[in-house]
């Protein structure tokens, strides 16, 4: 963690090989979170470029409480998507293929990887606000639990109990959706 405070105070001083370290090591993290939350791979590309710029205009009023920096940029992602779907008309999304391997050469597991990706998009979307925020940061953003208890303002007991809601709800709804 002392590391990563130097290396933000760098940052906010323009320091560019830090803001690029900064950028590097979140980037995929604030990508994935974002598009397991909208499900459209191209707008989640635009709207992680917009975070970054968004966290390098605020950097300098970035305060080092002891939290990872990714928290920071995760509540600016967060309030990205918010805005995201506050703006949406009700026009379809790209369904969701982010994990789909593109060297994958069977045709068919890779079609049948779509379907459950759909199938758990839309599983997801059942979730309560809460749930959905935890799994995003849990598995999306690939979060450890404490990480995720700071990034919401919860406890980590808080964090453990709706994931375990979470992913219940998840095999429930699969289930009917399955069975």
């Amino acid at each position: 963690m002392q590391d990563e405070e130097s290396l933000i105070r760098r940052a906010q001083q323009r320091d560019p090989m830090a803001l690029t370290q900064l950028y590097e090591e979140n980037f995929d993290k604030i990508y994935r979170y974002i598009v397991l939350k909208i499900g459209d791979r191209t707008e989640a590309e635009d709207m992680t470029q917009q975070v970054f710029l968004n966290a390098l205009k605020s950097i300098s009023s970035y305060r080092w409480k002891g939290m990872p920096f990714s928290s920071w940029l995760y509540r600016i992602a967060h309030n990205q998507v918010v805005d995201y779907y506050r703006k949406k008309s009700k026009r379809a999304t790209v369904p969701l293929d982010e994990s789909i391997k593109a060297g994958d050469d069977d045709p068919q597991r890779t079609a049948e990887r779509v379907v459950e990706i759909e199938e758990l998009a839309l599983a997801t979307k059942k979730l309560t606000g809460a749930q959905q925020e935890v799994i995003s940061l849990r598995f999306a953003a690939e979060l450890s639990v404490a990480e995720v208890a700071k990034a919401m303002g919860k406890s980590v007991g808080a964090v453990k109990a709706l994931q375990h809601s979470a992913i219940a709800a998840l095999r429930r709804v699969m289930a009917v959706g399955t069975g």
